[in-house]
């Protein structure tokens, strides 16, 4: 699913109107009734029942996000309910479509209260009290910043008010680039929005306060979309399908991907473990792993599939190990260096080795993403080959970077693709809306996932996982949105079951085939 910038919207919006010829009333019109639907959704749970003598308060801003709502505001009259509709705007100031639709819902003889002062503020706290729904529609897809003083208390009561709220095209406060929020906005519990979805909807604090996202192309059509360079995409189980590699019948685990896995030490081989455990939960046929002595036995009795190989090194993988692991990528199909790793500055001679002396798809995480965060030009190694796999958590990223990590979360989808064009790697900055960034501009949002994945050794199942997907021949972009998405959604499984605490890495690994086939069955119906 493609997902736009704000300025990619109005783009959009102005060709449809401008070269098309669609007049931009006929697209508020149509905005309206999709919202309209929505509003049926929710409050007729009985198709044979009507609206009529129900309430709706709609919030109504003076640009076309407020022309939009009073368009609400009509068609929810002629279906019999009574609209009260607070305009936060001088009517005189009311241009274009909005003018239209406030002197249209005018004639109509219905409630149109103009915002001046704290006695409206009364009034509307009346009316969500004496009201069945509220439409958000004060400000647009081209709001930033902070909220006015003014609207805050109105946007208080609408958030502590016990009534379902639609938000029109994205709540207000909400800002549709960056998914930031400065202080307070509408908590949605449906938005609608237009044309396109927009990337503060799943961006920062955007899956939060956008609720149910319902997309409505409002009439626009594909050719004047497809004239839009758009960059961003988002994750969903049709894009993911596809990609899950088909078991031949006759194949076995030699066809069934090769893969090499490197880290441990004394007191992480935990890390190591689960990272294993997971790219055998997703399908690899055969993984070997390369760690230190004191930590070989262990990891051997947690991953008993595998085929533990000790390096030359006792607590801590140094330079030592690197003939054991050149020897152990020679056939491989791919390669995950980091989880457990620690820090022996001698390893990061290895980490170069890799990437010079093969072609092996690999996939750095944890300490070597900290060692390489010494020595950031060593990326520039596998420039162009596009199988080169970054998995940073913010703080690794800030590291690498060089930024605090408030830039990195603040600036997160800007930071992985800049990176990732620089890098010639694909970049997986970790955290809440994984974000998967590609060296040829594209970049993916994965929408899966909750807080409970905050818990130790997660990101080594990840890493695992995509390692996984590599040697079973998922291409590597592919390769890492299967094993942001998948880990998400084993995540979100476990939230159904146990909710935001409790569940651990080690569930999440084994959740990973559960989730795997409900996508694949999605194309048996």
């Amino acid at each position: 699913m493609r997902i736009v910038s704000a300025g990619q919207m109005r783009s959009i919006d102005s060709n449809a109107i401008n070269h098309f010829g669609i007049p931009g009333s006929i697209l508020m019109e149509n905005a309206a009734l999709a919202v309209v639907r929505e509003i049926k959704i929710i409050l007729l749970k009985d198709e044979k029942k009507s609206l009529r003598g129900l309430r709706a308060v709609i919030l109504a801003g003076k640009g076309n996000n407020g022309g939009d709502g009073l368009a609400v505001a009509r068609h929810l009259c002629v279906l019999g309910m009574e609209v009260t509709v607070f305009l936060f705007a001088n009517p005189a100031e009311l241009q274009g479509d909005a003018k239209l639709n406030y002197e249209l819902f005018q004639k109509m003889g219905e409630k149109i209260i103009p915002v001046e002062d704290e006695k409206q503020l009364r009034l509307f706290k009346l009316a969500l009290m004496q009201s069945q729904v509220a439409v958000d529609a004060l400000y647009g897809i081209g709001f930033k910043g902070e909220i006015p003083e003014s609207l805050a208390g109105f946007i208080e009561d609408l958030n502590k008010a016990d009534l379902p709220v639609v938000c029109v095209d994205i709540p207000s406060g909400l800002e549709a680039d960056t998914g930031k929020v400065h202080r307070i906005a509408v908590q949605g519990d449906v938005t609608v929005t237009f044309g396109l979805p927009k990337l503060g909807h799943f961006l920062g604090e955007g899956l939060i306060y956008t609720g149910r996202l319902v997309i409505d192309q409002i009439s626009i059509p594909e050719k004047v979309i497809g004239e839009e360079k758009i960059f961003a995409y988002l994750l969903t189980d049709e894009v993911i399908r596809p990609l899950i590699p088909a078991r031949h019948t006759l194949g076995h685990k030699g066809t069934h991907g090769r893969a090499v896995l490197i880290g441990g030490s004394l007191g992480m081989s935990g890390a190591v473990i689960l990272a294993g455990k997971s790219a055998l939960r997703c399908g690899a046929g055969l993984l070997q792993i390369v760690t230190p002595e004191a930590v070989a036995e262990t990891v051997d009795l947690g991953v008993i599939e595998a085929t533990v190989w000790p390096a030359k090194d006792y607590e801590m993988l140094s330079v030592n190990a690197w003939p054991v692991i050149q020897e152990r990528l020679q056939g491989a199909d791919a390669c995950a260096v980091g989880p457990g790793l620690r820090q022996t500055e001698s390893f990061l001679n290895v980490i170069k080795n890799i990437l010079i002396e093969t072609d092996v798809p690999v996939v750095l995480d944890a300490d070597a993403l900290n060692l390489i965060s010494r020595e950031p030009d060593v990326l520039s190694l596998r420039k162009g080959r596009g199988n080169l796999i970054l998995t940073p958590h913010p703080g690794e990223m800030a590291r690498i970077c060089g930024c605090s990590i408030d830039e990195v979360q603040e600036n997160r989808l800007k930071i992985a693709l800049a990176k990732a064009l620089e890098w010639g790697t694909i970049v997986v900055l970790k955290g809440a809306g994984s974000v998967v960034a590609s060296p040829d501009g594209r970049v993916f949002l994965n929408p899966t996932g909750n807080a409970g994945l905050g818990t130790g050794g997660t990101g080594d199942v990840l890493t695992g996982s995509i390692m996984s997907w590599i040697a079973q021949g998922v291409p590597p972009l592919g390769a890492a949105c299967m094993g942001v998405y998948l880990h998400g959604k084993a995540g979100d499984v476990l939230k159904d079951q146990f909710g935001l605490s409790g569940f651990t890495a080690s569930e999440v690994a084994d959740c990973l085939p559960r989730v795997r086939k409900e996508i694949e069955q999605l194309g048996d119906f």
